[in-house]
């Protein structure tokens, strides 16, 4: 199953599939997709994220950016995947609505796993129905009934994210500073390298932040910020083929050498060792 809704006087499209690895190259996006994964199936399945290996359950759901890379082990079947590009809805330029950057998308180094419980799984199910009911509704209004239908379904996850993966000692504000803190690092990792150029943009103090993140998860705000360079290091490594030294430079290093012992303290592999163990 496949169900696509383009309006192409502004490229805009979302794409929706009950098999994501067999249907995503027959959605007609080509760059800048946001991805939603639900495993509706009754079985685990296999996957990987830049090469880190994970497992997502039945009845979770997984986020994924154009920044990320996504491979499968075995079928994905009933893995359902709701595509959309920044034509479509654009996450960045309307986050006060939905306010899931840094927590559902961009910033989040670790990839947010949601669980839907029965109860949740019969609602996410109403919401899919809806949605299957829009794409078979061709008239004038189409676009903006799907468009709806995803802010709902982000805003859903959204809410589950906060209430499974973050603190409930954190008030509301300070898990805003926090998402906007991550998408900042996000945005901003190759030129700003340190937490005071973070506390500064946020208007807080760096001492505060390290104390949010502590109740948050457990990371340091400036883990965060070499966590998000190494990540990129080891993105540009294996799907490019730019030389160590060109990845230096990339990410702002202006001395390989440099860049080379970043690489081994954060990965424990040197960049050359890493970019071997690749080709193994």
């Amino acid at each position: 199953m496949l169900h696509q809704y383009t309006n192409t006087s502004i490229g805009s499209i979302i794409g929706l599939t009950d098999n994501y690895a067999k249907n995503k190259s027959r959605i007609d996006i080509k760059e800048g997709i946001v991805t939603i994964l639900w495993n509706r199936s009754s079985r685990p399945i296999e996957y990987s994220i830049d090469k880190e290996p994970s497992t997502l359950a039945p009845n979770q759901i997984l986020t994924l950016t154009y920044l990320q890379h996504i491979e499968f082990v075995g079928d994905t079947e009933d893995l359902y995947g709701l595509l959309f590009n920044r034509e479509f809805y654009c996450i960045l330029d309307h986050d006060e609505e939905v306010s899931c950057n840094g927590i559902l998308f961009f910033g989040t180094q670790d990839v947010p796993i949601i669980t839907l419980d029965k109860e949740e799984q019969k609602k996410f199910d109403i919401l899919l129905q809806v949605f299957l009911d829009e794409f078979e509704t061709t008239d004038k209004i189409q676009g903006e009934m799907l468009q709806m239908l995803l802010k709902r379904f982000i805003i859903k996850c959204v809410r589950l994210a906060k209430e499974q993966l973050i603190s409930h000692h954190l008030s509301n504000q300070q898990i805003d500073t926090i998402r906007q803190y991550n998408y900042l690092v996000d945005y901003h990792y190759r030129t700003k390298r340190t937490v005071k150029d973070y506390a500064n943009l946020l208007n807080k103090s760096p001492k505060t932040l390290s104390n949010l993140f502590s109740i948050y998860n457990q990371k340091s705000p400036q883990q965060i910020i070499h966590e998000r360079l190494a990540l990129e290091a080891k993105r540009l490594l294996h799907f490019t083929d730019k030389t160590i030294a060109e990845v230096a430079f990339d990410l702002g290093f202006e001395d390989p050498a440099y860049f080379s012992r970043f690489f081994k303290k954060h990965t424990q592999q040197s960049p050359s060792d890493y970019k071997t163990s690749l080709a193994n």
